[in-house]
């Protein structure tokens, strides 16, 4: 009946309202045949352009296959707030996070926690506003560590302020080891599913850790904690300018406003200079010194060396005029005034400022973590790197020559250096007793293959694991190095 009633319905139309009820099905048909041929072409040309470029570009991109990821239950969530600059947030020490970030995520892998990206210093004198992401290679790290442990960019949002979750926060004890992390701190996630780490420097033992644990400290060192592509590329761009030049000797000159502020070094600043420090000192609360005797921190080889004695101690090494000197640092205090010594010994100074296109640093203008990454690629890649203070930067460089088969680095014995200088400058030595004295000082404090020294409650004083990763270190005929390193002082002469 459905049926005879619509033929009769169809039979009353007009002629022309019949062919609208025939054509509409045969219209929407070819529609959706002219619309999945459109989609299906498009798809077709974006393959066929990706499989060239993949061709053409065969060698710049790519892509390595990701490690399976590590399969475990996770205990908790571990969120870090790393302290200090560039090389402290990477180890765990003053300007820099990588350590921090090892320690960290060495932590997470030990306790079978998810980690965090770590949070980055703001509020440090430095006042470097970057992000994680600004400095490393985020979805590299994630990945290269995915065998290991479960890295995410953010909390879920259950655990968000917005939902009125407040995490745990808490401090854990410095130079622990991995008994205080499994009795103290995983019961705590039992309770807190969320524990904010707010300082992780120095908060794991240079010593006693397992062999595995160690070698996952170098492995997020050394090979997941890379700097994102720019910093990459403008880095490299910076050792080539300067290796066309020929060999060349990286001096961190740690002669900084903050550093001298830090430690009370006032030694040939002015007595503005001095106030100037001192006032810097007290307007920073967690500096907890605050009358300090330069001299005799100077007399204990505390204070970093000056410009002047920079001079004096390179010219002792046997390094001459025709040395070329990249200057790896931020601004030097005192500017060219205090740098004028050092620039007649050495007239071939060099600095990223001097090298560099001004557009080329713009984007890194008043992101001192990120200029400092500069250095820090510019004095790994040097023929010989001298630190004038074995801080942060000077202990990440170290240990990284040391893993790239312990590249020319001379530990500066600054106390015997302090007592030689002035022996020479009251007269008692002669320059050549002086140089005499402080080339036979350091025959053997280049980087040679060593033991990292253990003393036993004192942590802080003794070596520092990212300074001689021992464990990380392959070295076949030591033997042949050692010998190597003391006849070849004269390196880039």
């Amino acid at each position: 009946m459905e049926v005879v009633r619509s033929e009769r319905s169809v039979e009353k139309l007009v002629p022309w309202q019949q062919g609208q009820v025939i054509q509409r099905p045969r219209l929407q048909v070819w529609f959706i045949r002219i619309c999945s041929s459109i989609l299906i072409w498009t798809c077709l040309v974006q393959l066929v352009g990706f499989t060239k470029m993949s061709v053409h570009n065969e060698g710049s991109m790519h892509f390595p296959p990701l490690v399976p990821a590590r399969n475990y239950t996770s205990n908790g969530f571990l969120k870090v707030s790393c302290n200090g600059g560039l090389n402290q947030m990477r180890s765990a020490l003053t300007k820099q996070p990588k350590f921090q970030i090892c320690d960290m995520v060495t932590i997470a892998r030990l306790l079978n926690l998810t980690l965090v990206v770590p949070e980055l210093d703001k509020t440090s004198f430095w006042a470097d506003p970057s992000n994680f992401e600004d400095i490393f290679d985020l979805r590299h790290f994630i990945d290269s560590l995915r065998d290991e442990v479960r890295i995410i960019k953010r909390l879920p949002k259950r655990f968000g302020l917005r939902y009125g979750y407040q995490p745990f926060e808490m401090s854990p004890v410095s130079w622990s080891n991995e008994q205080y992390y499994l009795q103290q701190i995983l019961p705590l996630f039992d309770k807190y599913k969320v524990i904010h780490f707010n300082r992780t420097d120095s908060r794991l033992a240079n010593n006693g850790i397992s062999m595995e644990l160690q070698k996952l400290r170098c492995r997020v060192n050394f090979e997941a904690l890379k700097f994102t592509p720019e910093i990459e590329a403008l880095g490299n761009k910076l050792i080539r300018i300067i290796q066309q030049k020929g060999p060349y000797l990286a001096l961190h000159l740690r002669y900084e406003m903050d550093m001298l502020a830090f430690s009370g070094c006032t030694r040939g600043c002015t007595q503005e200079e001095a106030e100037e420090l001192k006032r810097l000192r007290y307007a920073f609360p967690w500096w907890r010194e605050k009358e300090i005797a330069s001299e005799e921190k100077r007399s204990n080889g505390l204070c970093p060396l000056t410009p002047e004695e920079t001079a004096l101690i390179l010219q002792a090494l046997g390094f001459d005029k025709k040395t070329q000197i990249y200057i790896a640092s931020g601004e030097i205090y005192g500017n060219e005034r205090r740098l004028a010594s050092l620039r007649a010994a050495f007239p071939r100074i060099l600095k990223k400022e001097m090298l560099l296109d001004p557009e080329d640093l713009r984007q890194f203008q008043n992101h001192s973590s990120q200029m400092a990454a500069l250095d820090f690629m510019v004095s790994v890649a040097s023929n010989i790197f001298v630190p004038t203070y074995d801080g942060n930067m000077a202990r990440v460089v170290e240990g990284h020559r040391r893993y790239l088969g312990f590249k020319k680095t001379f530990q500066l014995d600054r106390r015997k250096l302090v007592e030689l200088l002035d022996l020479h400058q009251n007269g008692t030595l002669s320059l050549d007793e002086f140089s005499f004295a402080v080339s036979l000082a350091h025959e053997s404090r280049v980087g040679l293959p060593t033991q990292r020294r253990i003393i036993a409650d004192k942590p802080k004083e003794e070596d520092y694991f990212y300074a001689n990763p021992q464990e990380c270190l392959s070295c076949h005929d030591c033997s042949d190095l050692m010998s190597s390193h003391v006849n070849n002082t004269t390196i880039i002469q």
